[in-house]
Formats: structure tokens, C-alpha cells, sequence
């Protein structure tokens, strides 16, 4: 399918209520283009739009959906705590702060960024447990955690834990982790779903790209799609929006999976220091 697909907000599947294809905002700091990239990301058909305190462009994420012609309760929105905010004192008062920075009531989805930092399990779980019971956040994800650290996390969580996002793309195939999310019942959430644009030049994404005359980028996103993952791919200008969101009316056969699939590469592109230990 062409990016010239008329794409419209129901070709976006949903899961548990969260689009499968979104945009992420990461390194979109400079506030007059965030803006426009939400607002226009919106008026294309995008529902779901993924943002986070380290960003620095929660306000202009805010904008950008008010901005737009979409109402608010028909966007997904979902932010991140940054490590330093998830202590048992801290956690109410800086969730609120992000939400006074977008300007809504509450947020559908929120993670602690990483498993760092003031990162406390049981004393974290509680504090998003809290914000959960009050209405400002309607479920509760995570964000760069390892089975082990999932495990301890629902081990003392109050709420069930509905999503988890880490970095997954056809170099980084997070075998693992998929494993464990489709027997717990946990959505995955793909950040850096073109594995910051190498997937351009992957012969095997190649061939099935021209198989079905479509970008390099759809494909790696209908593979996501294809396994039930969430993608959240970052873009700016209107021809990359456009282009990102049709992946989801490609559909991608039995035969191209197993080619993407077979790919034998672990390059993980994200990798800061205070990252979990053999994550």
C-alpha cells in the first residue's frame, strides 16, 4: 500500500484502547516545529502521540494537540517521569507538573523513563498506584525494565502494569522481552522502531519494500504491527508523517515476517550508562 493510501484514524488499529502506530517526540525540542508536528501528525490520522520530561517539549506537545482539529479524548497520550522523579515524595507532585505543562487533566499512559535513579519498586509502584486512584493517569507502563525488573515491579504494583516500551526494531529484535509481555499480558511499545534509520539499508527490508512499493520504513513498522508491537516512530515534516503512517494499512504476507525475522543482528542503538545491567 502507497503512502498515498487514504489513511483516515480508524486504519490505525487500537490494542487495549492504545493505537498501534503513534508518533514519538523524542528530539523534537525546538518548540514551533513540535507544535506543528503534533498538530499535523493529528490532522493526518495519527491518535497517539508518545512524549516525556527529558524531552523538554511537553508544552509544545500540549499545544500542538490543542492546536489541532482532533479533541482531546481522542488522543492517546502518554509521557515519562525522568529517574530523578520517581521517589515516593516526588512522583504526585511531578506527574502533576507534567500535566499542568500539557495543559490536560490527566494522561492515558505513564512510564518511569528507566529503571534508574530514584527508582524504588515497591515505593514507585505505590506512587503511580496513587495517580491511578486519583484520575491523573489512566494506566501504568514502563520503560527500559528487564523481565527481572517487570517481575519485581508487578510483584508490589497495586495496578496491573499495561505497557511496556523499550527500544525493538528489525535489528533488535527483543525476542526475549516479546516472550515475556505476550505471557504476562503486557503491550510492548517500540521506541526507535527504524533503529535511528539503519533500517534503510538492510537488503533483506530492501527486497520487501520494492516487493510492495512502499518505504523501507513502512515495512520495518508493518513488521512491528504484524507482531502485535506498538510503534512509535519520531518524525517532522509532513512526507515523513505521512510516509510512517502507512504502515498501517501495509499488509505485510507470512513470507516477508519470516524474511525480516531472519534477520540476525543485535544492534541496539540506546545504550546510556545507567541502563539496567544485562538488559
Amino acid at each position: 500500500m502507497s503512502e498515498e493510501s487514504n489513511l483516515t484514524p480508524e486504519s490505525v488499529d487500537t490494542t487495549n484502547g492504545m493505537p498501534m502506530l503513534g508518533l514519538g517526540t523524542w528530539q523534537n525540542d525546538d518548540p514551533d516545529q513540535c507544535v506543528e508536528t503534533v498538530s499535523t501528525a493529528l490532522e493526518m490520522g495519527y491518535r497517539y502521540i508518545d512524549t516525556a520530561q527529558a524531552y523538554d517539549n511537553e508544552t509544545s506537545v500540549g499545544e500542538g494537540i490543542r492546536s489541532s482539529a482532533v479533541d482531546r479524548d481522542e488522543v492517546f497520550l502518554a509521557t515519562k517521569l525522568w529517574y530523578d522523579q520517581l521517589d515516593r515524595d516526588t512522583i504526585v507532585e511531578s506527574t502533576q507538573a507534567s500535566l499542568d505543562r500539557l495543559s490536560v487533566d490527566s494522561v492515558d499512559l505513564l512510564y518511569p523513563h528507566w529503571p534508574a535513579g530514584s527508582y524504588d519498586a515497591e515505593a514507585t509502584m505505590d506512587g503511580f498506584a496513587e495517580l491511578v486512584d486519583t484520575g491523573a493517569i489512566e494506566r501504568v507502563g514502563l520503560s527500559n525494565f528487564t523481565p527481572e525488573l517487570i517481575e519485581e515491579a508487578r510483584s508490589v504494583s497495586d495496578v496491573p502494569i499495561f505497557a511496556l516500551q523499550v527500544e525493538c526494531h528489525p535489528l533488535f529484535q527483543q525476542e526475549r522481552l516479546r516472550e515475556y509481555c505476550a505471557d504476562a499480558g503486557i503491550e510492548l511499545v517500540a521506541y526507535s522502531p527504524l533503529a535511528r534509520g539503519a533500517v534503510f539499508d538492510v537488503p533483506e527490508i530492501e527486497e520487501v519494500a520494492r516487493k510492495h512499493g512502499v518505504s523501507e520504513a513502512q515495512v520495518s513498522l508493518a513488521w512491528l504491527n504484524e507482531h502485535g508491537i506498538t510503534a512509535i516512530p519520531k518524525a517532522t515534516g509532513p512526507d515523513h508523517l505521512r510516509d510512517n503512517l502507512g504502515a498501517a494499512t501495509l499488509d505485510l504476507d507470512p513470507a516477508d515476517v519470516q524474511t525480516i525475522d531472519d534477520i540476525d543482528r543485535k544492534e541496539r542503538q540506546i545504550n546510556p550508562s545507567f541502563a539496567p545491567d544485562s538488559w
